[in-house]
């Protein structure tokens, strides 16, 4: 069976992309058994960031757990979701929806594969459980050098009483979660049966690395994608390309946004699927992922 036609039909297709209407824990319910090859996602960190009223907010530029950074040297910033507001009870909810789809995941994943989680260091520890907890296998953390906007601040109302101060750290990194579904067997027997179990080297003599620089996403990308989450194509192509070690098979990305991941698997030339549920996101990952597909990027 195909798995991108076993579902209703994808509201878009693009070459080997294909994009699906929906809520990811209902689609992976209807999926056949051992059908994807891996996943590279970058999911709402704290549920709450995405949920229709905190999104109503965040698209009126006004309150919420979204924080809209000021203009620096003429540019726009992105929007950052508020972490730190999160309390237990948000934390245990987060835990609890993680779990559950990991859950809803792992029976539609060939024995081997990879899933690549996005996080923030302030909640990874929380999804890791999660994961983990579920029965997928911890492989490693995928380090993202990259500059942001979030933390370096003085004390908020007290900047020049506090002018040596800084609350939190100022971010220069991001951590990608790496997990694997079990298999039995050796991983040259896993990667004969399903194509899986190890992850593509960057060149023969070089192979795939757990700390990968990364500029912030360039502004013709931003132009293309207006998502608040976007990922650099230069970093989503070098990710993607890594978690199919044959090359071959399926690549789902199960919280879709903007459709970067699809545009990322579609430049390497792979095969893949997204959901996502916003109407909105929806018709701007239809325009945007071959946009995005084409661009050419630094060192890809």
């Amino acid at each position: 069976m195909d798995v991108t036609d076993a579902y209703a039909p994808p509201v878009f297709r693009a070459g080997e992309a294909s994009l699906y209407a929906g809520d990811c824990l209902d689609w992976l319910r209807t999926r056949e058994p051992r059908s994807i090859h891996a996943v590279v996602t970058d999911p709402p960190y704290g549920i709450v960031e995405y949920s229709e009223t905190e999104q109503a907010k965040l698209r009126s530029g006004y309150g919420g757990v979204w924080r809209i950074p000021p203009t620096l040297n003429g540019s726009r910033r992105s929007p950052l979701p508020r972490f730190t507001t999160l309390d237990r009870t948000d934390r245990a909810a987060m835990y609890g929806f993680f779990h559950d789809w990991a859950a809803a995941l792992r029976p539609v994943l060939v024995p081997g594969a990879h899933v690549l989680v996005a996080a923030n260091p302030l909640l990874s520890y929380v999804v890791s459980a999660a994961l983990e907890d579920a029965g997928l296998e911890r492989r490693a953390e995928i380090v993202r050098l990259v500059m942001t906007m979030r933390g370096g601040d003085r004390p908020k109302n007290a900047h020049q009483e506090f002018s040596d101060v800084t609350v939190m750290p100022r971010s220069m990194w991001e951590p990608w979660l790496l997990y694997r579904e079990p298999f039995s067997g050796t991983v040259a027997e896993n990667l004969r049966r399903w194509g899986t179990g190890g992850l593509r080297r960057t060149g023969p003599d070089r192979p795939f690395g757990d700390v990968i620089p990364s500029s912030p996403t360039r502004p013709v990308e931003r132009r293309i994608a207006p998502h608040p989450s976007l990922k650099p194509q230069a970093f989503l192509r070098a990710v993607v390309r890594a978690m199919l070690p044959l090359g071959r098979g399926v690549l789902l990305d199960p919280f879709a946004g903007s459709g970067s991941t699809l545009a990322a698997a579609s430049a390497v030339g792979y095969r893949s699927v997204g959901i996502e549920r916003d109407p909105e996101y929806l018709e701007l990952a239809a325009r945007a992922i071959p946009e995005l597909a084409a661009l050419p990027v630094p060192n890809s």
